[in-house]
């Protein structure tokens, strides 16, 4: 069984937890510009820290349209993960932003992910090889894209599949998330169609129950805390001091 990387939600534009999270052994980052409060100039910074420090870089656009798709990618992330996808067909339209022609629809830049215009000089085969290299990973989290996630993984366009457990707890009428059986069988229900496409599965893990199913699923990457739960969860250990 191979584990599943070590990823974390960046919420706040704060590079020391970029470094703290490599020093202690998470290896994949997401950059949440849903719910985050991270401008653009920010993200593009924190990016560009997050590769020097080798680490699996994500960008979680605000909302999956052509302009923010295009943007997360020109900063150089290695990819993009698209909130809120209703439909197969609307992954479709909006996945094909982060890919080039004939592929898909994405324009040329000129920033991080280009070198900065030194591949114009060199690499010939520079677009072909970002479609093959730069992931788009789609959002389960509507009632409508569960029921579509087969066609959704099976989209020349999407590279990885991702739950959104909360929004997806809510569409379906379970209220707050819990993870409960109903949970469990969404979470293997998107698993299998990602491991009958090929595609790269991602979970939330926040529990030892919800990373024992993801790593018997066979997830690629694993979520299992943000930079403000870390700080929340160290203010409440330093603060038991008190009380012991």
């Amino acid at each position: 069984m191979v584990e599943p990387l070590a990823g974390f939600w960046l919420q706040r534009p704060n590079a020391s937890a970029l470094e703290i999270g490599t020093l202690t052994g998470f290896r994949l980052v997401v950059i949440d510009m849903e719910h985050g409060a991270i401008t653009a100039e920010a993200c593009d910074a924190l990016v560009g820290l997050g590769l020097a420090l080798q680490l699996t870089v994500l960008v979680r656009v605000a909302s999956p349209e052509r302009i923010l798709i295009q943007q997360a990618l020109d900063y150089g992330a290695h990819g993009v993960m698209l909130p809120m996808i209703r439909h197969a067909q609307h992954a479709s339209e909006v996945s094909a932003c982060s890919k080039y022609a004939p592929l898909g629809n994405r324009g040329v830049g000129s920033g991080r992910a280009f070198r900065f215009g030194a591949y114009q000089q060199v690499e010939q085969d520079h677009h072909a090889k970002a479609n093959v290299e730069t992931r788009c990973h789609v959002m389960i989290e509507t009632a409508r894209a569960l029921e579509e996630v087969e066609a959704i993984a099976a989209l020349p366009t999407v590279d990885g599949v991702f739950v959104g457990p909360s929004d997806l707890s809510l569409a379906r009428g379970r209220g707050a998330f819990r993870f409960t059986s109903a949970d469990e069988d969404d979470h293997r229900r998107v698993a299998h169609a990602c491991r009958r496409h090929g595609k790269l599965l991602g979970l939330p893990a926040g529990s030892p129950a919800a990373l024992a199913l993801a790593r018997a699923e066979g997830a690629a990457y694993v979520t299992l805390t943000d930079d403000l739960a870390a700080h929340r969860e160290g203010f409440l250990k330093a603060r038991a001091l008190l009380e012991s």
